[in-house]
């Protein structure tokens, strides 16, 4: 009532009561309709309006009394207050609006709360459209969705439905409450579906209404008063709207989603450049919003950007942020207002840019600081401290009392978008990360459970499961937004890297960058995490880098339609280097490098968050290592880092990069760079295996390219991979394991074997590193258990041995040798590797490279032998004699000789040991073979293990026996022969069957191949200034000596071993092959070498069976016994000599056949032997003594030793072989011994066998010859009777040599000169004196016929008969044979031998055996007595009278032997025997006398001894047979006729002579056939008288007429002489009787 007065001062009193009273609750509900109706009142006369408000207010907070009309009623009053025309009503009105609005719905919070216990009301069903149907809500709901619709329809401009009385309504102020209710209530809407539906269905239909003129809106598009004119943005509305919609995202996005989605596009709309500059910023601000908030992000992504069908909103608003900055950067903003500044901002940024002497320090330039500012191809934009990081404070979505558009601040919108860029990224990867780490953990404690048993039984599977797919579920949400937005972030933070000329900028940009980087690794996605890094690695490097892994990732990103990624790698302007300090020039790393490139400060920020990212994120990077450690390459390359030992970088000299310039700033830097990249690789370690392995491939893959760059020229290669690879593999030495493989692989495939040197070294230096880091690291478990790791460790550096690179090389044995020093001791299993290293030098690799190895070789043989396993001795020995092939330097291969025989002493020194090592280690791969069914394959198989030790050895000394350089082979030959013989007894039995045939025959055969196909041609010197000998100027003399060196060993150890040899099953075939090559090497056409054959032969023949065990002394001789050779002696008593055995430990040869000595083999297989030594005996000489078909100069002739030699291994072998000695066997024997002696001498050889021509002495051959004879005579003569039918053969052979003396024997056409004639030194053949040799062969003959004239066979083979005949020979020539000793020996040996043979000869008259041989006997004295060679005219009388002599012997010999036994030799004989005689009786003459020596020149004394003979013959008194009468007869006529005759020549030629003297010749003749007269008569009367023949008698008497006829002669001689002979007559004279006898009897 009191208010009712509308008076001023009752009214207040009045109210001021009201208030108190509702202050103390004591207002009813109808008391409040009427308070209110009441205010109503006065409002409408606008009496106490702040009074009013007032009241209002206190009646509706203090309690809940106002319902319905009432409330409305109330609202409306203030609505209406709120347009009045009073400033302060006005303002006051809409403060209470707004309280009252909010205690509406405080009373709705109030209520649910009350009601919240009691049982819900069933729902009322969704989707009711009648907009009155409330019944369901309780009374304050009631009233808040009243006015909240009325507010709705406020805002549309419709009318109110509730809100009855309202006059008029701003759309700001209704934006404004709609705004508040939705951001304070938001419980309200979610809890109750009225109001949920009210949001659907009016809110959002009016908030897109509302936007319609924002959106058709195009700045500058129609300025002309069209007909239908768009109408223009509204700030107020537009800003109020972007309030409402960031409300209703934030609180009801789960409700509206689909509206949601059309807000949003909306917003990304809005920043489009053709809207007015205002809208854009506060849309920023809107979006600036949102991105502060990742958990609604993530929602976004899930309710759009993975939908089907759904706009990819998330993703749009990322890239319309990006097309925003970018916009900004290449569109000049025309916005009206902010036109000025912007021109100001870029003149202002030119003229400080200019002024910047020292930029990156604030310069003073034009008195303002430098601003940090974005600038990009001249356009500049400050970058201003627009919000604090992570809260979105915005600046003109706050401006509610503003209605025109403020002027935007030039940089503003960049800034904000700027923030929403670094917001975004920090949110969402903050919200991820987190996620990702709980989910981790999560799984890590599951997994854990699961995988112990005893936590597995309490552990709810199920909820692992639902874990992992929850897990599934939220992985590919994060994946979505990460690949929704990295598009567009990677845009726009490039071109604002790029931009950016601010440090702090920079920083948060490239922070930005590597989170995401980061990111998208964590989730593994490839492609983007890829992008950012290329970002990254564009950034540190120069503008415009050729940098091709960067570039190919490039031109992926860019050709995404909504990225301008592609413009900016192509048009980076200049400017954008014009804010950067230059902080560094250098070298660009490229094939053909042009010019120098420049570093900025910037890029060396960029390098230090590319190293950052590498560091703490290395484990995500995967394949992206690739891009970092490329650009970190270059960097390091254009800084002129260079990679010092074990792999870290140093500030390369000067000199390496001449064109590198550093300003101090970055040199301070270097070291820490440095140290960085060293960290980045020492926190490999720490790294997974897989990230690891990708770290790994980057390197090699890098290495590659480095490579491909430093093909074909020799500049500097990039060492950066190659020394990181080696810094990674240090620090990872605790798992080796997992990348030793790719790491050495690559090393050793690629860099090792690059043409360019510097690079190789490096690899090398790496690999060799590694595996001494490896070797002496402390593995757990160490090396020494762990083999296999060992072997890993070392392969690599058997691997280096394929390399061809000498350098590699030199460094691949340094590394052995310091590995050897280092851990020697402990390589165990490695040895086979490490020793194959060694022994993979090839001859072809230079010296210094093969004297390394060797040194390496050497260290092992001396110090390590005891420590290596002894499977590898067997690899040693081969390694050693690999070194003796090589050909580079002959002291490494004599040495290495030394070596193999240093090793021979260590396996006979440590022989037990190494036999029981080896023999475990045998069974032990026996029974691998055993359980994989293979058969053990190893070399000499059959043999024990160290049996098959030596055999390696000798086989390996065995190559080098046939090495090409000489001295080699002579070493090894030694070698070999030595080792045989001083260790060969430790070998088991069986294994010389190996020995024998594998080794030294294989030996024999290649040695036999290469002599006889070695070069004859001379060889000058022996390099350098050696003169060499003649003996060895060709290759094949060379050989000859190692052909001779080798055979004689073989045959030694035939002859020391034979005792272990000949048990061997296969001896006598060993024996064939040994004797083959004996007579190869025999017939070879080198004197040395056949000479030397026969030596072995000498050898192997003089072996006798071994000592018996009984026999065998206790310590048999350490001394080894030579076996002399038999030159030269004529008989053998030597070869009976017992050999002891030669070992050096006797005990050994218990280890055959137990302690049994093998027994000595049966004679038959002895004799099969000899035979077999016999049959090539036969073979040498009949080949070596064959003559030449052909002659000419080269004509090989064999030596006389070795002749000598051949025919002195006879008399050895026959004393084996003589038990079947047979007459084939002699005559192959005769054949070779003729053809030995006929041998001829060269010239220049003669002056040293053959005696001066005068000597009669035998050379050694002749005498080896006879010798050969004497031994077959003497065991014929004790053989038995069989053997004797051999003598005639033995005489055939004798005579043939005694017929040498006058025709000495033809070589083939082999033209010989008498040794006075050859020159020497000239290609001459010099004839033999045969004469000694025939005669010596004569005195054995007589020797021999005298003990053997009476044998059956001699008698038979008519040997007498052939003695003779040969004999003649020399006898008919007496004064032309060659040497005159000749004819006398004939004669000699002719009587004994006749003295011996005619006795014979007569006893076996009768059986003919004899007949032939009288004629030849008869002949043979006729030759020889009646010679037709004249005596020589120097011959003296002396000499004369011993030769008369000897024939009268002749004469004697008949006289005594022959004559009187003229009854058994046939009739022929005796008549050629008497006109013989008759003839010797009566002197032929001859007119070549001078006086004085007539008489002796007659051989008076021998006419007289056949006149004699003749005479006695002829009176012989006992005349036995009528034969001997008959000679007598013959004789005594013969006689006579002589006699007349020479008578009758006397007279007459005395008669014709006249005064002058006969020659006294003739004188002495017929004074002898006077003498002869009267001894005839004398003989005639002494005889008895029927012995006379009485015609006998009758001539005699004839002959008195003559002799008287000669008393004329003048000489006093002769006439004395006939005084004698007529004397005799008287008895003739006496009275005839009366009866005359004819004495015929």
């Amino acid at each position: 009532m009191g208010c009712g007065t509308k008076e001023p001062k009752i009214t207040q009193l009045c109210l001021a009561a009201i208030q108190r009273l509702m202050s103390h609750e004591v207002v009813s509900e109808a008391a409040a309709g009427n308070i209110i109706n009441m205010l109503w009142q006065l409002m409408e006369n606008s009496l106490e309006e702040l009074k009013l408000l007032q009241t209002v207010l206190v009646l509706l907070t203090t309690n809940t009394v106002v319902h319905d009309e009432a409330l409305s009623k109330a609202i409306v009053l203030c609505f209406r207050l709120h347009f009045t025309k009073d400033n302060i009503t006005n303002n006051t009105a809409a403060a209470t609006v707004r309280q009252v609005v909010t205690v509406v719905f405080e009373r709705v919070v109030a209520e649910d709360e009350r009601y919240k216990d009691a049982v819900d009301q069933p729902a009322a069903v969704q989707g009711n459209s009648n907009r009155r149907s409330v019944s369901t809500l309780k009374p304050c709901a009631k009233d808040a969705y009243m006015l909240f619709q009325d507010l709705c329809q406020l805002v549309n401009a419709d009318a109110p439905y509730w809100l009855v009385g309202m006059t008029e309504m701003t759309r700001t102020f209704g934006l404004e409450l709609l705004e508040s209710v939705l951001n304070d209530f938001p419980q309200v809407f979610l809890q109750h579906q009225e109001f949920s539906f009210l949001l659907k269905e009016r809110v959002c239909p009016l908030v897109i209404k509302l936007f319609s003129p924002n959106i058709k809106f195009r700045q500058g598009s129609t300025t002309s008063s069209s007909p239908a004119p768009v109408e223009k943005p509204y700030f107020p509305i537009c800003m109020r709207l972007l309030r409402v919609v960031s409300v209703l995202i934030k609180q009801f996005y789960s409700l509206l989603v689909t509206e949601c989605e059309i807000f949003l596009s909306l917003l990304v709309k809005f920043l489009d450049a053709d809207k007015p500059q205002w809208l854009r910023a506060v849309a920023v601000e809107s979006i600036h919003r949102l991105c502060v908030q990742p958990q609604l992000l993530r929602s976004f992504c899930q309710s759009y950007d993975m939908k089907q069908h759904s706009t990819k909103v998330f993703r749009d608003i990322v890239n319309a942020l990006g097309s925003f900055i970018q916009s900004l950067f290449l569109v000049p903003s025309t916005g009206n207002t902010s036109a000025t500044p912007n021109q100001t901002g870029s003149n202002a940024s030119g003229n400080t840019g200019s002024a910047q002497t020292n930029p990156g320090v604030l310069g003073m330039g034009g008195g303002a600081t430098v601003l940090p500012a974005f600038e990009y191809r001249g356009t500049w934009i400050p970058i201003l401290n627009v919000t604090v990081q992570g809260s979105a404070k915005a600046t003109y979505l706050e401006m509610l009392d503003k209605v025109e558009p403020p002027t935007i601040p030039e940089g503003y919108a960049m800034s904000v978008a700027f923030h929403c860029l670094l917001d975004l990224v920090r949110g969402i990867t903050t919200m991820i990360e987190g996620e990702l780490g709980e989910a981790e953990t999560v799984i890590q404690t599951t997994t854990e459970a699961t995988s112990l048993p005893a936590h597995s039984s309490e552990q709810d599977l199920q909820s692992v499961s639902d874990q992992s797919e929850k897990e599934l579920v939220s992985r590919a949400v994060w994946e979505e937004m990460v690949n929704a937005c990295w598009c567009g972030l990677l845009a726009a933070l490039s071109l604002l890297l790029d931009a950016s000329t601010d440090e702090a900028a920079t920083e948060n940009i490239l922070k930005a960058e590597l989170t995401m980087a980061a990111l998208c690794g964590r989730l593994g996605l490839v492609t983007s995490r890829d992008a950012f890094i290329t970002a990254i690695c564009k950034g540190s490097l120069p503008p415009h880098y050729a940098l091709t892994v960067l570039n190919s990732t490039t031109a992926a990103l860019s050709s995404k339609s909504y990225s301008i990624q592609g413009q900016n790698v192509q048009m980076i302007s200049p400017s954008s280097e014009s804010h950067q300090q230059v902080v560094a020039v250098g070298q660009p790393l490229a094939l053909q490098p042009q010019g120098t490139v420049m570093l900025t400060s910037k890029n060396i920020q960029c390098m230090r968050t590319l190293l950052n990212l590498a560091h703490f994120h290395g484990a995500v990077l995967g394949t992206s290592w690739q891009l970092v450690l490329a650009t970190l390459q270059h960097l390091v390359w254009i800084l002129g880092l260079k990679p010092s030992v074990g792999g870290a970088l140093k500030p390369g000299r000067a000199v390496e990069g001449p064109s590198t310039v550093l300003t101090t700033a970055v040199m301070t830097d270097l070291p820490s760079i440095s140290s960085m990249i060293s960290k980045l690789f020492e926190n490999s370690q720490y790294l997974d295996d897989v990230s690891l392995h990708h770290l790994i491939n980057a390197l090699c893959s890098l290495s590659l390219e480095a490579m491909d760059m430093a093909y074909g020229n020799n500049k500097e290669p990039s060492l950066f991979a190659v020394a990181k690879l080696l810094e990674t593999g240090l620090v990872n030495m605790r798992r080796i394991e997992i990348l030793w493989r790719p790491l050495t692989g690559h090393l050793l495939e690629k860099v090792c074997q690059h043409p360019n040197s510097r690079m190789r070294e490096w690899g090398a230096e790496a690999l060799t590193s590694l595996i001494k880091a490896g070797l002496t690291f402390r593995h757990d478990p160490p090396l020494s258990q762990n083999q296999r790791l060992q072997l890993l460790l070392l392969n690599p550096l058997k691997e280096l041995s394929n390399i061809s690179h000498p350098d590699i090389r030199i460094k691949q044995l340094e590394c052995v040798l310091q590995i050897l020093q280092s851990q020697g001791d402990s390589l165990g299993p490695g040895w086979p590797l490490v020793l194959g290293v060694m022994g993979a030098i090839q001859s072809d690799q230079g010296e210094s490279l093969i004297r390394t190895a060797f040194q390496c070789l050497q260290l092992v043989v001396t110090d390590f032998l005891p420590t290596m396993p002894c499977t590898c001795l067997q690899i040693v020995v081969e390694v050693a004699g690999s070194f003796g092939l090589h050909n580079q330097e002959l002291n490494i291969s004599l040495t290495s000789i030394g070596l193999l025989w240093n090793i021979s002493d260590y396996f006979f020194q440590r022989g037990e040991i190494i036999e029981k090592e080896l023999n475990k280690e045998e069974a032990v791969l026996q029974k691998q073979a055993e359980e994989k069914g293979v058969t053990l394959n190893r070399p000499f198989h059959p043999a024990s293990p160290f049996d098959c030790l030596w055999l390696c050895l000798y086989a390996k000394l065995g190559e080098l026996c046939v090495d090409p350089r000489p001295a080699v082979r002579k070493s090894a030959g030694q070698t070999l022969f030595s080792t045989i013989g001083a260790h060969g007894t430790l070998l088991q039995h069986s294994t010389w069957h190996t020995v024998i045939w594998k080794v030294l025959f294989h030996l024999l055969d290649r040695v036999r191949e290469s002599s006889t196909t070695a070069d004859k041609e001379k060889i000058e010197s022996g390099g350098g200034n050696i003169l060499i000998h003649h003996s060895r100027d060709t290759a094949e003399k060379q050989w000859a000596e190692t052909w001779v060196l080798t055979l004689a060993g073989v045959a030694r150890i035939f002859n020391t071993r034979r005792y272990l040899l000949q048990p061997l099953g296969d001896f006598s075939q060993a024996w064939d092959v040994l004797l083959d090559h004996i007579q190869s090497a025999a017939l070879s056409k080198n004197n040395e070498v056949s000479l030397a054959a026969l030596k072995s032969f000498q050898e192997i023949l003089q072996i006798v069976s071994p000592v018996r065990d009984s026999e065998k002394p206790e310590t048999p001789p350490a001394i080894n016994v030579s076996v002399p050779l038999v030159v030269g002696t004529t008989t053998a008593p030597s070869l009976g000599r017992s050999f002891m055995r030669t070992d050096s430990i006797g005990e050994r040869i218990g280890r055959y056949n137990g302690s049994e000595p093998p027994a000595i083999t049966d004679e038959i297989e002895d004799l099969n032997l000899w035979w077999a030594a016999w049959n090539s005996w036969y073979r040498i000489g009949s080949e070596s003594t064959r003559p030449p078909v052909t002659c000419d100069k080269l004509t090989f002739i064999p030596s006389q030793p070795f002749l000598t030699a051949l025919i002195q291994i006879f008399p050895a072998l026959y004393q084996h072989i003589k038990t079947g000695f047979s007459m084939d066997d002699l005559q192959k024997l005769g054949v070779i011994l003729h053809g030995a002696v006929s041998v001829p001498i060269s010239s220049d050889a003669s002056p040293f066998i053959l005696p001066s021509y005068t000597e009669a002495v035998l050379t050694s051959l002749q005498e080896a010859v006879l010798t050969a004879l004497d031994v077959l005579q003497k065991a014929i003569c004790v053989g038995s009777e069989g053997m004797q039918i051999m003598y005639p053969a033995i005489f055939d052979q004798l005579l043939a040599f005694v017929e040498f003396s006058c025709k000495p024997p033809q070589y083939g056409q082999l033209e010989t000169k008498h040794i006075a004639n050859a020159k020497y030194n000239q290609a001459e053949w010099v004839a033999l004196n045969y004469v000694p040799f025939a005669e010596r062969s004569l005195e054995v003959v007589v020797d021999l016929y005298q003990k053997t004239a009476c044998h059956k066979a001699v008698v038979t083979e008519k040997v007498l008969q052939n003695i003779i005949k040969t004999l003649r020979i020399p006898l008919s020539l007496k004064y032309s044979c060659p040497s005159e000793s000749t004819w006398k020996l004939a004669v000699s040996s002719l009587l004994k031998v006749l003295s011996i043979g005619l006795p014979v000869a007569r006893q076996h008259a009768s059986s003919g055996k004899f007949d032939s041989m009288w004629p030849e006997l008869a002949n043979t004295f006729e030759d020889f007595l009646f010679t037709k060679s004249t005596p020589p005219d120097n011959l003296s009388i002396q000499e004369f009278q011993k030769n008369e002599s000897i024939d009268v012997e002749v004469v004697q010999l008949i006289s005594t032997e022959i004559l009187p036994y003229a009854n058994f030799i046939p009739k022929e004989f005796v008549g050629q025997i008497m006109t013989m005689l008759n003839k010797g009786s009566i002197h032929s003459q001859s007119s070549s006398f001078t006086e004085a020596e007539i008489d002796i020149r007659m051989r008076e004394e021998f006419s007289k001894v056949c006149f004699e003979t003749l005479l006695q013959f002829s009176f012989s008194n006992k005349v036995t047979t009528p034969q001997e009468g008959y000679i007598s007869r013959m004789a005594l006529s013969v006689l006579l006729k002589r006699s007349q005759d020479v008578l009758h020549r006397y007279i007459e030629d005395e008669r014709l002579s006249g005064k002058c003297p006969l020659p006294r010749q003739q004188v002495t003749e017929i004074i002898f056939v006077l003498k002869a007269v009267s001894t005839l008569i004398d003989s005639l009367k002494k005889t008895q008288p029927e012995n006379v023949d009485s015609s006998t008698w009758a001539q005699v008497i004839a002959l008195y007429p003559t002799l008287v006829e000669c008393i004329t002669c003048s000489s006093s001689e002769v006439c004395s002489a006939l005084k004698e002979a007529l004397v005799p007559f008287k008895d003739f004279m006496h009275p005839p009787a009366a009866k005359v006898q004819n004495g015929e009897s």
